[in-house]
């Protein structure tokens, strides 16, 4: 007879306010922030499962889910013969939780009752704000083989990162014995772990010896909920529930050695989408065995008109005239006037085409039509979408300010990044 296959779910956990990818976040969910010209973060994940063979997927969000589930309802329509899914499970008052989200642990907590509805044995629980790509299927071969309560994807990382996250403590085995959150000093070198047990060379274990929770886990569904029935207080995974776990579980390890980018803050969301535009890049949105999904559009392709352009991604639907662009991502229906200058820049598009009407009608009025106007200058920043950059508009940082935001809120310096929210204006001649 053969085994019983596992019957498994995922659920993304979408975040909270996300207040660090602010402004970004001000109109839409975390997981909705458009990334890499075209795609939205939650395709990574979403990506990840459907490569995977993962078909049945919750979304939990509870702020400004507009965009993100018109992004689910427009993009992940599985076959009818087919019970793959891709839903948005927003947080509810019930007689039996009148509180919004609390935390990661708190969200799957609410959720339980949807969750119990498929008769799930395992339960595969990821971020919606990491970019990376897994073979899922990997995963779960683990945590099945070391007959785990909880499996735990690790990541290696050298002493100067790893202060930063929940580090491990793990046997040669993989069964891992101790969590400690963002521990310094002397509390951070006692967890450090020989890494050659985890297939590290000498080399690279000598230079990498901690082991990071990339917050992704694997949960048997009995225990995950006896765990979180224990202590109605316990609002975390990471504070609460993985301690408890390793205390009275088999709670094991998952060593992941890809590219991993927590994009939870602008700096480091600007930089993994600029490095999406490099000759080798760390993250390849060309692997087509493994490609990353998102709304099929139907655009034009780009039109490009005497232009010099080089290190950048160029998405469809773009009209580009006379430009110089080095090192930038431009996204889907952005248009670019004569000799507009974009350096190390996030252009994230358009969500629509102006007509000859309408843009006729913002030139009689002075107001500059949505794209880059003519003769603009924009070094370092991110462009949020549906935004109007004036002509002769100088967005370059030129006081080196670190933070700081417009009085009118139509632009922000964050982290030294200029960034445009949606829907801005920025008129002609403007410098920042």
């Amino acid at each position: 007879m053969a085994p019983k296959r596992p019957n498994i779910l995922a659920v993304i956990l979408g975040g909270g306010a996300g207040t660090r990818l602010s402004p970004l976040t001000l109109t839409r969910s975390k997981p909705a922030v458009p990334l890499g010209g075209k795609y939205r973060l939650v395709d990574i994940p979403i990506s990840n499962c459907i490569n995977s063979d993962i078909l049945r997927i919750f979304v939990l969000t509870q702020y400004n889910s507009a965009s993100l589930n018109r992004h689910i309802a427009r993009t992940y329509r599985f076959s009818q013969f087919s019970d793959g899914f891709v839903e948005i499970l927003a947080a509810e008052q019930t007689p039996y939780s009148p509180e919004w989200f609390q935390g990661t642990a708190d969200a799957v907590r609410q959720v339980l009752p949807h969750i119990g509805d498929w008769g799930i044995d395992t339960l595969l629980i990821l971020s919606g704000d990491h970019l990376y790509r897994m073979d899922y299927r990997k995963f779960l071969a683990r945590h099945f083989e070391s007959e785990a309560d909880v499996t735990i994807s690790v990541i290696p990382f050298v002493r100067e990162q790893a202060e930063d996250f929940g580090l491990l403590k793990a046997e040669s085995s993989g069964h891992i014995v101790e969590f400690r959150e963002k521990p310094k000093g002397e509390a951070l070198e006692e967890m450090r772990v020989d890494t050659t047990a985890f297939g590290l060379s000498a080399e690279e274990a000598a230079r990498r010896p901690f082991l990071a929770s990339m917050g992704i886990y694997v949960f048997k569904y009995e225990w995950l909920t006896k765990l979180l029935a224990r202590d109605g207080t316990w609002m975390d995974f990471g504070k609460q529930v993985i301690p408890a776990a390793i205390q009275c579980c088999n709670v094991q390890a998952f060593m992941f050695d890809g590219y991993w980018e927590d994009i939870g803050t602008i700096s480091a969301f600007h930089q993994a989408n600029l490095d999406l535009t490099a000759t080798i890049p760390k993250f390849n949105l060309f692997d087509t065995e493994a490609p990353i999904f998102t709304r099929a559009r139907y655009l034009p392709p780009s039109k490009v008109n005497n232009c010099h352009i080089n290190q950048s991604i160029i998405s469809e639907g773009c009209i580009i005239t006379r430009a110089v662009i080095n090192r930038s991502l431009i996204g889907v229906r952005t248009r670019i006037d004569f000799g507009a200058t974009i350096e190390n820049t996030y252009v994230m598009g358009a969500d629509f085409y102006q007509s000859i009407e309408d843009m006729d009608g913002d030139a009689r009025g002075d107001v500059p039509r949505i794209g880059i106007g003519e003769g603009a200058v924009i070094r370092n920043a991110i462009i949020d979408k549906n935004a109007r950059i004036g002509a002769g508009v100088r967005l370059v940082n030129e006081r080196g300010v670190e933070d700081e935001v417009a009085p009118d809120g139509s632009w922000h310096i964050r982290e030294r990044i200029i960034i445009v929210p949606k829907n801005s204006v920025i008129p002609n001649g403007t410098v920042v």
